[in-house]
């Protein structure tokens, strides 16, 4: 067994090197995130591992698990560290090598294993390490498997078992791929920029890309850890910019951005115009119901009004559920209802089959918005985008937040807005008509402009989305007014972007 793990250790010192350094605070609603070195070393990790498997001994399901690691300098360690505590908890180990989280999630069906473990920071800036993990194909860990996860590693509950082992799968990328270009190929050759950031799906989205038929225009899909440009993140308007020039310089029909472990995907379309995943998925809802009259969505707090009010959608009978924001929420929603499809407005897209299995690929996701142009050859991606009836929306925006203050912070600003609400209050003089507190606060007003204030899952920040059907004006309006109301909380720092 392992010595008790520690919240805080000096580095650099004999107790660094002896002892396992893992801060609570990592231990989030549905995935694991530290700072690595700072907040998790590698003694740590190995606790992590040992307490995941002593997890999945509780739950009864095979002893086996898929690990993999994204394309970061200290990925691989951090899940050899990972694998040594897994093995000492009894399990045996399937590595399929650097992988995306959705070739992680393939794996447990192409090699019938239940659980997996993705080492992956995600789109965070690199420093950042984190690990995806599961005991059910499809599903991630939510908060009650993450809160069982916390005390068997903090309290140092983890049992040691005979039987670990270790194998190294091969062949697992190859046929991932091919499943992600598997289906109709394009009718036409649709040409494509695709932007990985020089993260991890470089490696992968091209490939399948082509094989689907897609022209494809590489965008620094070279790998390099560095990110020498920018982080490789679909919300971030840096990448969504650089990209947006790309595509017009190449007169190219779209441009597909993915984050740094590939289960999100961006999209810009013809001429340049960002189009953020919550409207992207209206665009994909309004194709599908068609195919599939009455088909159930769902999208998460962040995203669009359209969802509720498209003419298009309403017309097919199409009903959307709005649901809490996070990955592994919306991939519980969505099979929980059996709908045909989930939408985050961070670029995450859940499709059911015949599409998909249920969980986020980015991969997949880009396929699906192809064959839907290729459904559409009179019409451009700019044509479909320009059909919707508008509505002015923000890109998500992070003012820093500590992680043991931002739900405190946000409760407080929770029960600001149902109050303002209870007493007839207004805001931009507009009445309240609707305070949405499933994950948050989401806030309507009688014209139907709304802001969302929530505590970011996955690092020490809150998270505001504001929309407007109204004007680009109303909507600027809408966030002042939040970002004026957030000022009056000293807990709360500086945003990451604002409109």
């Amino acid at each position: 067994m392992l010595p008790d793990p520690k919240d805080q250790i000096a580095p650099n010192s004999w107790d660094y090197e002896t002892l396992p350094l893992i801060k609570a605070t990592g231990f989030r609603e549905y995935d694991a995130r530290w700072k690595f070195g700072e907040e998790l070393n590698l003694y740590g990790v190995q606790a992590l591992g040992l307490g995941l498997g002593t997890l999945i001994h509780e739950t009864g399901v095979k002893p086996k698990i898929i690990t993999a690691h994204d394309y970061r300098s200290y990925s691989l360690s951090i899940k050899q560290a990972l694998t040594v505590g897994l093995m000492n908890a009894g399990i045996e180990v399937h590595d399929i090598g650097l992988a995306l989280s959705p070739m992680a999630y393939f794996a447990q069906y192409d090699l019938d294993i239940p659980c997996v473990a993705m080492v992956t920071a995600s789109h965070n800036a690199n420093g950042w390490t984190g690990v995806k993990m599961g005991v059910e194909k499809t599903l991630t860990f939510g908060p009650d498997e993450m809160k069982r996860l916390k005390e068997i590693v903090l309290e140092n509950r983890s049992q040691a078992r005979h039987g670990g082992h270790y194998t190294r799968e091969l062949g697992v990328a190859e046929r991932y791929i091919a499943d992600a270009a598997g289906g109709d190929k394009l009718s036409r050759p649709i040409r494509a920029v695709v932007a990985a950031g020089n993260g991890t799906a470089g490696a992968f989205a091209p490939k399948a890309l082509k094989a689907l038929g897609a022209e494809v225009i590489e965008m620094d899909c070279d790998l390099d850890h560095s990110f020498p440009k920018y982080n490789p993140n679909p919300e971030d308007m840096k990448m969504l910019h650089a990209m947006a020039e790309r595509v017009r310089e190449e007169k190219a029909d779209i441009g597909l951005a993915f984050d740094g472990d590939g289960d999100r995907c961006g999209v810009v379309d013809n001429t340049g115009e960002e189009i953020f995943a919550d409207k992207m998925g209206v665009i994909l809802a309004r194709d599908l119901s068609h195919e599939f009259p009455e088909a159930q969505f769902v999208a998460d707090v962040k995203s669009t009004g359209l969802f509720n009010t498209d003419p298009v959608m309403q017309e097919n009978k199409a009903e959307t559920d709005y649901w809490k924001t996070g990955h592994s929420y919306i991939k519980r929603r969505v099979r929980e209802l059996g709908a045909l499809a989930g939408f985050e407005k961070s670029g995450h897209y859940f499709f059911n089959a015949p599409i998909g299995r249920g969980y986020d690929d980015g991969l997949i996701s880009a396929a699906a918005i192809l064959r839907m142009l290729d459904r559409n050859p009179g019409k451009s991606l700019a044509d479909l985008r320009e059909a919707l009836p508008r509505v002015w929306g923000s890109p998500t925006m992070s003012p820093h937040c500590d992680d043991e203050k931002k739900y405190d912070v946000v409760d407080r600003i929770i029960e600001e807005y149902r109050e303002l609400a209870e007493n007839d209050g207004e805001i931009l003089g507009r009445k309240i008509t609707d305070v949405v507190t499933v994950n948050g606060v989401r806030v309507t007003l009688s014209d139907g402009t709304w802001g969302l204030v929530r505590a970011s899952s996955n690092t020490p920040n809150l998270v505001v989305v504001v929309e407007s059907p109204s004007s680009k004006d109303d909507m600027v309006a809408m966030f002042r007014d939040i970002e004026a109301r957030l000022a009056r909380h000293p807990e709360i720092g500086e945003f990451d972007q604002k409109i």
